[in-house]
């Protein structure tokens, strides 16, 4: 029993000697979990946002071309098929509420009733009021004729009577002449009269056919074969049943050409520094996380808009999809990565390695059993790594945290790394 407690005593004192032997021979090695190896290889700069697909090209369906002249300026959609539905042309996409256009034309239709018993009474009075003129001026031609008569017989009476037969026939020549020219003066009247209310009846005339119209436009059909897409309003939000339309803006829906899409996306006023026509892209669909596709960069938008969720200003970014695919369909999400810059080979680290301390950018190294507090100049950063450009070798090794008592330890700048 004895023999045996003296080995475990034995035991003891060995570890512990071991131990100790171990915490005073110097640093102790940080875990390899928090020591990475500076990578060296190709170097991708990208920006990723997400964004919606669309067609490049499409057919508007539009309601009534003609409600500004109908004095139209907000329709309802009472009725529309539903989005994705393939149609033929001349097919039924949507209907508009008539209430308004129905009770304007009623209006109408009464005041060109009016207006047409109006023309025709004037019509009437110009007829009747010119037929007793010329009767008139007929009864003064035998008047006339008369006192013409008499007055050439009067060259038998007295001088007296004469003057008298004269007298009645210069009367006589005055009055018809008056008449003549009162039933020029009436007629011009009567065809001035006429005119007037013509203009008014075909005005109204027209307005009613604008009308008529109008409202046969408010069953709104198909331009072409295609899939039905809603439109979006000025927030963004769809056309469905019970939205409206205006005369300004009077898409329903769209009939996209499915060949060629293109995947519409706002980027933040931080990063749209780095966006510019032409930079490659890859795309990815929600839908289908597998696919990738590629794209390219089309149009930037040059003035920010507050969008609807955005604490920020965001700028439209336009992505053209190069291929041409059966699944892809209009209002997809899509992931877009944006390849900014690229550098075929670069000496980069993880972005936590890398610290700052008076103006200076520093990383902890691996120096031997110790550990070096080295600057270095930096270059690209992307969203999880950091070029450094100059102060560290391919075979370096970082600190992803800082360690421990190295508080003290002076930095090791570059100007030092250069010096003999």
């Amino acid at each position: 029993m004895k023999r045996i407690l003296l080995i475990f005593g034995v035991l003891a004192l060995s570890s512990a000697a071991v131990l100790g032997w171990y915490m005073l021979s110097g640093p102790r090695e940080t875990p390899s979990s928090l020591v990475v190896s500076v990578e060296q290889g190709p170097f991708v700069v990208s920006v990723t946002t997400t964004g919606e697909l669309q067609a490049k090209n499409s057919i508007e369906i539009k309601g009534p071309e003609t409600a500004r002249q109908a004095n139209i300026w907000q329709m309802k959609i009472s009725n529309l098929i539903a989005e994705g539905s393939v149609v033929k042309k001349g097919a039924f996409v949507a209907e508009l509420d008539r209430s308004e256009i129905l009770q304007k034309a009623k209006e109408s239709e009464l005041s060109l009733q009016k207006l047409q018993s109006q023309y025709d009474q004037a019509t009437l009075d110009s007829t009747l009021e010119l037929s007793q003129a010329r009767d008139e001026m007929v009864n003064l031609g035998y008047v006339k004729e008369e006192k013409r008569i008499a007055k050439d017989q009067s060259i038998y009476e007295a001088p007296a009577m004469q003057r008298q037969a004269e007298i009645d026939y210069e009367r006589a020549v005055r009055n018809l002449q008056q008449a003549q020219k009162n039933y020029g003066t009436k007629r011009k009247q009567s065809v001035a009269k006429i005119k007037a209310v013509a203009a008014d009846l075909e005005k109204e005339r027209q307005r009613w056919e604008v009308l008529t119209k109008t409202a046969a436009e408010f069953t709104i059909k198909a331009p072409a074969d295609g899939m039905v897409i809603y439109a979006r309003e000025w927030n963004g939000r769809k056309k469905v049943v019970g939205a409206t339309i205006n005369p300004w803006d009077a898409t329903v829906a769209t009939l996209p050409d499915l060949t060629v899409m293109e995947s519409i996306t706002y980027v933040n006023e931080v990063d749209i520094q780095k966006i510019a026509v032409g930079q490659a892209v890859q795309i990815r669909l929600d839908a289908d996380p597998k696919k990738v596709l590629s794209g390219k960069v089309t149009s930037v938008a040059n003035i920010g808009e507050q969008r609807p969720n955005a604490d920020s200003k965001v700028f439209e970014v336009r992505i053209n999809v190069h291929e041409s695919d059966t699944t892809l369909r209009p209002a997809m999400t899509t992931s877009n990565t944006i390849v900014t810059s690229t550098l075929e080979q670069a000496l980069f680290v993880p972005l936590e390695a890398v610290h700052a301390e008076g103006g200076r950018s520093f990383v902890y190294a691996v120096n031997g059993a110790g550990i070096q507090k080295k600057e270095v100049r930096l270059g690209l950063m992307n969203e999880n790594n950091v070029v450094v450009t100059d102060g560290l070798q391919p075979t370096d090794q970082v600190y992803l945290s800082i360690p421990a008592d190295t508080q003290t330890l002076p930095i090791d700048t570059l100007s030092n790394a250069l010096a003999p």
